[in-house]
């Protein structure tokens, strides 16, 4: 094998241990997740909080959820058809604790409140 050869086989080995890398961590869903702390609400749970939070707001579709979020049990992300979003805080039981709207267009950062 040449020098050129060599070094083009070892940077292609290099790009794809960084791309499988990459697959990987897609498929557990860590990417975009700061910490990795992020779990999606799901089965019998995730249809009771969903439930709960659009009886809460009057309708809407749910776009996101979380168990654990720092502010209650459940969190329910409510995109309402005005494309303003709500996030439903529910306890343990799936009682509302609190709630936070941002008008349409308007995003929170990521860890503003």
């Amino acid at each position: 094998m040449t020098r050129r050869t060599k070094i083009i086989a070892v940077a292609a080995g290099a790009l794809a241990i960084g791309g499988g890398g990459a697959a990987i961590a897609g498929a557990t869903g860590v990417v975009g997740d700061d910490d990795g702390s992020e779990q999606a609400i799901s089965g019998a749970a995730l249809e009771r909080a969903s439930a709960t939070a659009l009886e809460h707001t009057g309708g809407g579709e749910v776009t996101d959820t979380e168990v654990g979020d720092e502010e209650s049990m459940y969190e329910v992300e409510v995109t309402l058809d005005d494309g303003s979003q709500t996030d439903v805080q529910l306890d343990e039981q799936f009682n509302v604790v609190g709630d936070e709207t941002d008008p349409a267009g308007e995003d929170r950062a990521e860890g503003e409140e």
